[in-house]
């Protein structure tokens, strides 16, 4: 039987080096020069620090751009609303990785109301698709590349 794999994730180092060559380039720029800006990167997520709300709003589109420049799509990301306290502006911006229930719910109807002979099952964070034929799951994959979904996704462990 022939199946694959439904996940949505992001690329560590290629995010990264987004985040690095964003803070390169808000050093350089000249409404930035003498300002205390950054961007400051965990493993889920990116904090902007700026003076200013408008500063933030800049370096939201910066960052963006970069990512973008790097082959990561923007639909990952879930910008808070920024906090500002005592000449200082800071805002927080999720990196969403992981198919969670809602969305796996969403797609297993999806295959389901498309009446192609394959099983889906949530599995964690991904979703499994098992099929008798080849031709089967990639009439999936084509149908979910279409869908209107609110993560991107990649398919994975293709095995025939």
């Amino acid at each position: 039987m022939a199946s694959f794999d439904i996940v949505s994730e992001l690329d560590a180092h290629e995010v990264t080096n987004a985040v690095d060559q964003a803070n390169r380039e808000i050093q350089n720029r000249y409404d930035f020069k003498g300002v205390d800006a950054r961007f400051e990167h965990s493993d889920d997520q990116v904090v902007l620090w700026a003076e200013v709300d408008f500063q933030l709003q800049q370096m939201l589109e910066v960052l963006r751009s970069k990512l973008t420049s790097r082959k990561i799509d923007i639909r990952c990301l879930e910008v808070k609303d920024p906090e500002t306290a005592n000449m200082k502006a800071r805002q927080v911006v999720v990196l969403k990785q992981g198919v969670d229930q809602a969305l796996a719910k969403k797609i297993t109807k999806l295959i389901k109301d498309s009446k192609i002979k394959v099983q889906s099952q949530v599995q964690g964070d991904q979703v499994r698709v098992n099929g008798k034929k080849r031709d089967d799951l990639q009439q999936v994959i084509a149908l979910l590349r279409g869908a209107e979904l609110e993560l991107p996704l990649q398919f994975n462990n293709f095995r025939d």
